[in-house]
């Protein structure tokens, strides 16, 4: 964590190893952050909190360890580094992950079971009106592509937003554990700004 005034704008690396990343460079921008892309160590120990994008998460969890950055970030992670991760980001900030590959690696930042592509395939893709505790105003639209879900929260964990209909009623789809955020669907791609908000002002607290 830096010693960056609270009345600075915050700076947030995106980790951008593979992913969505431009999307969360826009909407960090918009809700008052410096977004940087984060790859290397020297990066991570310069920011204030980090977005973990959709994407791949047995490419990111293989390319983090190939740039020597897994257990860095764990390390930041456990020390308080906020952070927020979308879709692949929930599935990498879980402390056990189901349906993944025996050779995938984690982050074990939130106390939770996260079942990877939890609602089928690219064709099983589909959008949705949450409720999200902490988010006032109208429901969120939710946008779910190849999404996990959450199937065991621990006891320190707020569960933030549930799919309200359909065969996955029910089920977690956002979640809290301190300074750390994750969703199962794609808040960057729908511009609704009020996650990135959340998150911003979460990292400016912690600073």
């Amino acid at each position: 964590m830096t010693s960056r005034s609270v009345t600075a704008r915050p700076k947030i690396g995106v980790l951008a190893l593979q992913g969505d990343v431009r999307e969360h460079f826009s909407a960090l921008d918009a809700c008052g952050a410096d977004a940087v892309g984060v790859r290397r160590v020297s990066e991570l120990r310069s920011i204030d909190g980090l977005v973990i994008p959709g994407g791949e998460s047995t490419t990111i969890s293989r390319l983090l360890t190939v740039f020597e950055v897994l257990e860095p970030l764990r390390e930041l992670l456990g020390d308080g580094l906020p952070a927020f991760g979308s879709c692949a980001g929930m599935i990498m900030l879980a402390s056990e992950v189901l349906d993944t590959r025996p050779d995938a690696q984690h982050l074990d930042a939130i106390d939770m079971t996260v079942r990877r592509n939890a609602f089928g395939r690219q064709v099983d893709s589909f959008e949705t009106d949450l409720d999200f505790a902490g988010i006032d105003g109208e429901k969120m639209r939710a946008v779910f592509i190849r999404a996990p879900w959450v199937e065991r929260a621990g006891d320190g964990v707020d569960v933030l937003a549930t799919v309200p209909n359909g065969p996955a009623a029910g089920r977690i789809v956002a979640v809290r554990q301190g300074a750390v955020v994750a969703t199962s669907f794609h808040p960057e791609v729908t511009g609704d700004l009020r996650v990135h908000d959340l998150f911003v002002d979460i990292v400016r607290k912690a600073r």
